[in-house]
């Protein structure tokens, strides 16, 4: 099985690279993240995914190990083919992946083509304990971005009620999200709600409640 090509990037695609090693040209299909990256003529080493079946052997590349942890964690959601891996990681970065997962932020999955308002929720809801140990206000990826189920936070309660409010006011759940979890972090387990709703939308740049 391969796992790396380390090579020279003989010509690009849509959604593939062909890999020189050595004189041998090796397939990969990549996102479109991936893709950007990369520029031919020009060195470079892939981390790969690869799949068998019984007419074809097919390579996924990635840059970086967190990538190809990502594309392994989402095929295995039913629904969630290649294709569909490979769409999602290319509107959305792994760190960005662990936010929209902490958020439950369907929005930022149907962004990616193949990937509807059933489909999401069903990858949020299956990759909710096992891409990492997420907090509100305080994402920790550990290695490879897969991990353990944890507990959620202590005050984490107050968190989704504000976020809720924030939502209900207008704004996307992932950047709700994202200024309650840094208000969070700044005041403290001290605040409560309301605290952090006011503190949030000022973040935001909109003072609505102070």
């Amino acid at each position: 099985m391969i796992a790396k090509l380390k090579g020279l990037i003989d010509s690009l695609g849509e959604d593939w690279a062909v890999v020189d090693c050595h004189g041998v040209g090796y397939l990969v299909a990549c996102s479109s993240r991936t893709l950007a990256r990369l520029e031919a003529g020009a060195a470079a080493t892939l981390f790969v995914e690869t799949q068998v079946r019984e007419d074809a052997i097919s390579l996924f590349g990635f840059l970086d190990a967190g990538e190809r942890d990502w594309f392994r964690l989402l095929t295995t959601v039913q629904g969630v083919g290649a294709k569909v891996g490979l769409a999602i990681l290319s509107v959305a970065s792994p760190e960005q992946l662990l936010q929209i997962i902490a958020a439950q932020d369907k929005a930022g999955l149907t962004r990616a083509n193949g990937v509807g308002p059933k489909l999401a929720v069903r990858i949020l809801t299956e990759l909710k304990d096992k891409a990492g140990k997420i907090a509100l206000g305080g994402f920790a990826p550990v290695a490879g971005a897969v991990a353990s189920a944890a507990p959620p936070p202590a005050g984490s309660g107050r968190m989704e009620d504000a976020v809720s409010a924030l939502v209900n006011l207008g704004y996307k759940r992932l950047e709700a999200f994202q200024a309650v979890g840094e208000t969070a972090r700044e005041l403290g387990d001290d605040a409560d709600s309301s605290t952090l709703i006011r503190a949030a939308l000022k973040r935001l740049g909109k003072g609505l409640l102070a």
